[in-house]
């Protein structure tokens, strides 16, 4: 538990009693600032402190599933901090809400190879790298607001208004940090089992209470939304499950969250045959959904593999590529295996990648999950790879349609034309779209709503808004009118860019060190005291 402003003065204080005037020179009440706008000292501190809120909010699922939690992808620091402050600004409160670390958007945005796809080609250091970034600047946004209420408490005090002081010093006291916890992508573990612990560590190391691992071959990895993915057999994949939580115990976060995705329902092949000891263990049924020829033992080729089941010689087909295919059809039962494997071997949490977003198809393995583990609970990427706007138009096509009434007037393979936005059909659609997050936690186990990508195609659009407008007829008036003037009027706390980047934490600094003597960028020249009058 933190101490509160005026005890931690004191202990200071104390401290430099201590030192019989050698240590007068330091201000007790500026120590005290500076201790309270670096809270979290280390990436462990902030895995620890963040794992107990994953786990209250899990279990706060659990009792409600009104309480589920949201999580929009960072692919940068500053990316992350504003999102947070934003949070903060409109909803008084960061409660339920957390970062999301996308392993697409570290390949496509990060890697020193430049863009790449989402094939674990990208530095694997270049991930626990963001992780401290992402917390550098939430830290940061700390330190920026305290400032400003330091200031503002210091002008109470000039002021000699002690109702002002008071309640600015209780503001001081029960302050909430942007510091929230991130789930992070840790792909299929970039390597064996030992890769993926080292890596685990280095994660958690920088801050990551949250580690999401796919049961995909680490070398073959795709995209959750590409073809051509290929899975692992279960003991390979819990050896890494396994690895993730011996780095969360052995660095002293023993609540540290294991997600762990099965991308089987869009996955054909696998790169091997599970090993198995006796029938219906776990190697046999997994060997069960492979796509096999019953043969003679004289058909047998020299280099053939071969499985005998209920005394029946089976043939698994291989393709040139050396992988074999599982039987068609059979993604749903693998997906609903894996989660129970997995949550019968340490998992905490579940990934299950769908191909669209449609609560009934997520609710129907979630039935069969919790069959076996009643508390089983999903973390589902509403993916920007999916088309909501069409699925949903055509979720409600098919449902019309099926109870008879007449959709004679729409097209189901044009529903994504503009013509149909003002349709019967466009508004109940865009509800289901709205209330999705909500009737997915209540029906189909959904704790965690995360959109993977959300930041790279925000990014892209406002810069292409701007473009169109500033390069065109609108030239300066195009920045003024769709940036500058919607930040004063919005409240965006970037319109005073110098201060979001420290520069008055820092005239602070300089105070502390230098008294008087200190040369401060804050002065009345300073072209950001354009931006103190608030907007009408």
């Amino acid at each position: 538990m933190q101490p509160s402003y005026t005890d931690d003065i004191n202990t200071v204080q104390n401290l430099i009693k201590s030192f019989e005037g050698t240590w007068d020179g330091i201000n007790p009440e500026s120590v005290a600032r500076m201790r309270a706008q670096n809270r979290f000292q280390t990436g462990l501190d902030i895995a620890r402190y963040t794992a107990k809120i994953m786990r209250r909010d899990m279990e706060a699922y659990d009792a409600n599933s009104a309480n589920y939690t949201q999580s929009l992808g960072c692919w940068h620091g500053f990316i992350g901090q504003q999102k947070m402050i934003s949070i903060k600004k409109h909803f008084g409160e960061t409660k339920g809400r957390y970062l999301y670390l996308s392993g697409w958007m570290v390949a496509a945005l990060r890697s020193e190879f430049g863009p790449l796809p989402d094939q674990s080609m990208h530095e694997k250091t270049s991930v626990p790298a963001l992780i401290e970034e992402l917390y550098t600047f939430l830290k940061q946004a700390d330190a920026r607001e305290l400032g400003m209420l330091f200031r503002d408490l210091d002008k109470a005090r000039d002021q000699k208004d002690t109702k002002a002081e008071a309640a600015i010093q209780g503001q001081i006291d029960s302050y909430q940090t942007h510091v929230v916890p991130i789930i992070a992508d840790i792909d299929a573990g970039f390597g064996n089992a030992e890769a993926t612990y080292l890596l685990a560590k280095k994660m958690i190391e920088a801050g990551a209470c949250a580690l999401q691992i796919e049961n995909q071959v680490s070398d073959e990895k795709q995209c959750g939304h590409q073809d051509g993915k290929v899975t692992v057999p279960h003991e390979d994949f819990l050896a890494k499950v396994r690895a993730c939580r011996y780095a969360f115990l052995e660095l002293g976060v023993e609540d540290g969250v294991i997600v762990t995705r099965t991308d089987s329902l869009g996955a054909g092949l696998t790169k091997q045959i599970a090993y198995s000891k006796e029938a219906g263990d776990i190697g046999d049924q997994y060997n069960a959904f492979l796509d096999c020829d019953e043969i003679d033992p004289s058909q047998l080729n020299g280099n053939d593999v071969v499985i005998n089941r209920e005394g029946k010689l089976l043939r698994p087909k291989r393709l040139p590529s050396n992988l074999f295919q599982f039987k068609e059809g059979t993604g749903e039962d693998r997906c609903v295996l894996d989660c129970i494997t997995s949550l019968q071997n340490g998992a905490d949490l579940l990934w299950i990648e769908t191909e669209k977003p449609h609560v009934e198809q997520i609710a129907g393995m979630v039935d069969r999950i919790r069959e076996v583990v009643p508390n089983a609970k999903l973390v589902y990427n509403n993916s920007p790879s999916f088309n909501w706007t069409l699925n949903f138009r055509q979720q409600v096509f098919d449902t019309w349609l099926a109870e008879g009434k007449d959709v004679s007037s729409y097209n189901r393979d044009q529903l994504m034309s503009v013509s149909y936005d003002e349709t019967e059909l466009a508004q109940v659609a865009d509800e289901k779209i709205r209330t999705f997050q909500q009737d997915g936690s209540k029906r189909a186990g959904i704790f965690h709503h995360l959109i993977t990508l959300p930041t790279y195609h925000t990014a892209a659009l406002s810069t292409d808004s701007l473009a169109k407008e500033y390069f065109g007829d609108e030239a300066m008036l195009g920045y003024v009118k769709q940036v500058q003037r919607r930040e004063i009027r919005e409240g965006i706390a970037c319109v005073k860019h110098q201060n979001m980047a420290g520069s008055d934490v820092g005239d602070d600094h300089k105070e502390y060190f230098a008294g008087e003597a200190a040369l401060k960028a804050a002065g009345e020249d300073n072209t950001m005291n354009q931006f103190n009058e608030a907007a009408e």
